[in-house]
């Protein structure tokens, strides 16, 4: 019983699999390609020619080899050795994704050790530093590009040197308070009450006073603090675009 029942199944998959050979083909009797479709186009001849190669044309099986092969990229470092993911933490203890968001490796071109010491010198307050070390340039003759650039990049530290700083002996007001506007009473009085002459009978430091009063810059005693502020305020002044415009 068991065996004929083994017997039908097998019959009932091979008429399915001939029943799905038959629709298969029936499908592809319906897409195929018709050439009285396309007899009566308003072409020229050597367009209707065109078409003849349509039915000559035989696609050949094509049995690609699959090959399975692990995906491993290949990792070249920039410069140095491979990062070994020795990192200093975070002092605030955030994530920083150093080697796994961003790439962590050596700019592939380095900083010149000697500007990169001029520019922590000048950002230094410190004054008992050791002489500099300025390295040579070896057959420089040949090396035009390197002076070159050596030129651009002291250049560049000169051009990016911070201002000195002064440390007031007392507190003074910030440049940016000082250059708001005036109020609308005061400007009003400066209409009809002028503002004291250079040529006034007055002492360098009587008159010094006299304009940092105006200005809303406290004295204290020393009235060359006071200047420092003043002459950083016309500074400040003077570069503002929209003074450079009036």
């Amino acid at each position: 019983g068991n065996l004929g029942g083994s017997g039908d199944d097998d019959e009932s998959s091979s008429d399915e699999d001939e029943d799905g050979a038959q629709e298969s083909q029936e499908e592809a009797q319906i897409n195929r390609y018709n050439p009285a479709d396309y007899k009566n186009l308003a072409v020229s001849p050597d367009i209707q020619k065109v078409f003849d190669h349509i039915e000559r044309y035989k696609p050949g099986d094509i049995e690609l080899d699959a090959r399975l092969k692990p995906f491993i990229p290949d990792y070249i470092p920039a410069v140095g050795d491979i990062d070994s993911f020795l990192k200093v933490p975070h002092p605030e203890g955030k994530k920083d994704g150093l080697g796994l968001t961003i790439l962590d490796e050596p700019a592939a071109q380095q900083s010149d050790p000697t500007v990169l010491d001029m520019r922590l010198r000048l950002a230094s307050k410190q004054t008992n530093l050791t002489p500099i070390t300025v390295r040579c340039i070896e057959n420089a003759d040949k090396e035009p590009k390197k002076i070159t650039r050596w030129i651009e990049n002291i250049q560049k530290v000169h051009r990016e040197k911070p201002p000195p700083t002064v440390v007031y002996s007392k507190n003074m007001p910030d440049i940016e308070q000082l250059m708001q506007v005036w109020s609308p009473e005061f400007e009003e009085l400066l209409k009809s009450v002028p503002l004291p002459p250079a040529d006034i009978d007055l002492s360098t430091e009587q008159y010094a006073r006299i304009v940092c009063s105006v200005l809303d810059i406290p004295i204290y005693g020393n009235v060359t603090e006071s200047l420092h502020v003043l002459f950083t305020l016309y500074s400040e002044f003077k570069k503002n675009q929209h003074f450079q415009q009036m």
